[in-house]
């Protein structure tokens, strides 16, 4: 594994506004650094290479005291600032932990960077087809379905799956059987008017406690593309693996989705031995993901490598809610390619003839 030994100045930067954030007792302070931190974390350039012909220009979103942050690490590579401000509100004990969650994301400059170096041999932009998880407004996403199926195609995929959360998510909208069966029939509805794009019907099953799945079989049957996906007991430190091990045994399950439930500076995710969930997922033939929602990043590239030593297939998704978050692939993407994964092991990257097959060859199994 090469390429993963800069320094993402864009992200211990956005990490110093996050924590400034956390610490705020008024609310508009906070959300101010909130979204000085998520501006920081999705610029196109590192901040230093920004400022390297001269002085920074300014950014919006960016507020005074956000620059003065910004400044300081440009200058010194640490913020005084924000250090005093974490001592002063009495809540070092929880910043140090919520700094103890941001490991292995990465923010877009750095994914642009990782995506263009030539060291690495892994999966490629030019490699990727397909798109398998994203939500339409038939759940928590901001986007009808033909105007999301539109904007995949727009990106030169060939096909996609809109996967809307299953009925067991009520807070995410969950779809409820009735639907579900209008959605189909939407989907078949577009498909009959376009030759150059499929959608493929999907869903993002809820794994619940036990790894059970908020679908029956019968309706699990009714999909093109399953994905199973956990949602809860993601703090908790008990060891999960049977949990997961159930839904990989799950006939109907395609994808194992955001496996760990990490969430960047909240939560560490689930507990679980990883290799013994790779070596199930790999004989069953089952994708691992990796979810390239920034917040997410789920797998990382250092578990993904694990994966891949193990012989796993994997699906590279951008979890979007909208168009604009269709990007998000590329961070899916990057992760695979610190991990060393080639495109031959990338369920996005095959013809949609050959995911048909596999798709049929899980049912039979």
């Amino acid at each position: 594994m090469t390429g993963s030994s800069s320094v993402d100045l864009n992200a211990r930067i956005a990490g110093l506004l996050g924590d400034l954030a956390a610490i705020q007792p008024i609310r508009p302070k906070a959300l101010a650094y909130r979204h000085a931190a998520a501006t920081v974390f999705s610029l196109p350039a590192q901040l230093d290479r920004l400022r390297a012909s001269g002085p920074l220009p300014k950014i919006a979103g960016i507020g005074p005291s956000s620059q003065r942050v910004i400044d300081e690490v440009l200058g010194t590579g640490a913020s005084a600032k924000v250090e005093s401000a974490v001592d002063a509100s009495g809540k070092r004990a929880d910043v140090d932990r919520r700094r103890g969650l941001r490991d292995r994301f990465f923010s877009r400059a750095e994914v642009l960077r990782i995506l263009a170096d030539p060291s690495l041999t892994g999966v490629k932009i030019a490699d990727y087809r397909a798109d398998f998880q994203m939500h339409s407004t038939w759940s928590d996403g901001a986007l009808a379905l033909p105007e999301l199926a539109r904007a995949c195609a727009a990106r030169g995929y060939t096909h996609s799956a809109i996967t809307d959360h299953a009925r067991g998510l009520a807070i995410a909208g969950g779809m409820s059987p009735d639907d579900v069966v209008k959605q189909h029939r939407e989907i078949e509805e577009i498909n009959a008017r376009h030759s150059d794009f499929v959608v493929l019907k999907g869903v993002e099953a809820n794994i619940d406690a036990d790894g059970g799945l908020d679908l029956s079989a019968e309706e699990l049957a009714t999909f093109d593309l399953v994905l199973a996906a956990p949602h809860a007991k993601l703090r908790k430190i008990e060891d999960q693996t049977d949990r997961l091990l159930r839904v990989l045994d799950t006939a109907g399950v395609h994808v194992l989705a955001h496996p760990s439930g990490r969430k960047r500076g909240e939560r560490a995710g689930i507990v679980a031995d990883w290799d013994v969930i790779f070596a199930r997922a790999a004989k069953l033939r089952i994708a691992i993901e990796i979810d390239g929602d920034p917040s997410r990043q789920d797998l990382d590239f250092a578990l993904a490598a694990r994966a891949r030593d193990a012989g796993c297939l994997f699906a590279l998704d951008s979890d979007a809610h909208g168009a604009d978050q269709l990007v998000y692939a590329e961070t899916a993407i990057a992760h695979a390619r610190l991990a060393g994964i080639p495109a031959a092991r990338v369920i996005n990257c095959w013809p949609h003839a050959k995911l048909r097959r596999w798709i049929r060859e899980l049912q039979e199994r």
